[in-house]
């Protein structure tokens, strides 16, 4: 905001200054009021947009490789999945390999590329889709449908000022109840239909943990080498979007954004 400070005027006897000096300051007064009413304006403006922002409708399917069919939703300006990835091939028909067992240390593989159900239970998937490497989601061959992509940090963010801000996006997108979080939070209004779920991890050494406690979801870039960004929805600590790194060889969600047109 602009800073106006008023000088006391210097004592002189001419009137004509003093009618110069108070026509000024009247000046001052008529532009403060002015970049007053212009910034009062601005802030009703930008919280209209966001209020129109927040508005997320449930807008068709999209279909992957598989023949999975996802629902997806338009958040602001952005067309989300709104179910987490469950392919098991990339876009062009090759394979996404998995482990045998599905508990098999893969700590010193270079840049393993796999996905799992968890626990290797395939009954898990249709809730929780599959856990990738982030190896996996950005090898050239695309995991995404086509028109579609996992999305970047940035994506990422711009999705937490759409709920409205970071820091009421994650109760805002996520399931209420127990049925998918295993210890529910005070403030979960699951106003959306993107529906953040606790689909856990797979750990390099084979372990899997964390189901009904956590979500991560990958991003497609990385931090710097050996550390991917993602993004983590939890049952406990703050209510934010939390994006953070990690190695990529770690078996994470993802959720798919469509391409912009």
């Amino acid at each position: 905001m602009l800073m106006f400070i008023e000088k006391k005027p210097m004592t002189k006897k001419n009137s004509n200054t003093k009618l110069k000096i108070s026509n000024g300051q009247k000046d001052i007064s008529k532009l403060f009021l002015k970049r007053l009413l212009v910034k009062v304006m601005f802030s009703l403006g930008i919280g209209l947009i966001g209020l129109h922002a927040q508005t997320d409708t449930t807008t068709g399917t999209v279909t992957d490789i598989d023949g999975n069919v996802y629902k997806v939703v338009t958040i602001g300006n952005q067309v989300w999945m709104a179910e987490n990835l469950r392919t098991t091939r990339y876009r062009n028909g090759d394979t996404i390999s998995t482990t045998n067992p599905a508990t098999l240390d893969i700590s010193n593989e270079i840049e393993p590329k796999y996905q799992w159900a968890y626990d290797g239970d395939e009954r898990n998937v249709s809730t929780y889709g599959r856990l990738y490497t982030w190896y996996a989601l950005t090898d050239k061959r695309n995991i995404a449908p086509v028109g579609w992509h996992v999305p970047t940090d940035a994506e990422w963010r711009i999705l937490g000022r759409l709920f409205g801000g970071d820091s009421i996006a994650i109760d805002k997108s996520k399931q209420a109840g127990t049925m998918y979080w295993k210890i529910p939070k005070t403030g979960v209004t699951n106003k959306s239909d993107f529906i953040t779920l606790s689909a856990g991890s797979r750990w390099p050494n084979g372990k899997f943990v964390q189901l009904g406690k956590y979500g991560h979801y990958w991003s497609a870039n990385e931090e710097y080498p050996g550390w991917a960004w993602r993004m983590l929805n939890s049952y406990e600590g703050e209510n934010t979007i939390h994006l953070g790194s990690a190695p990529p060889k770690i078996g994470w969600a993802v959720r798919c954004i469509k391409d912009k047109d």
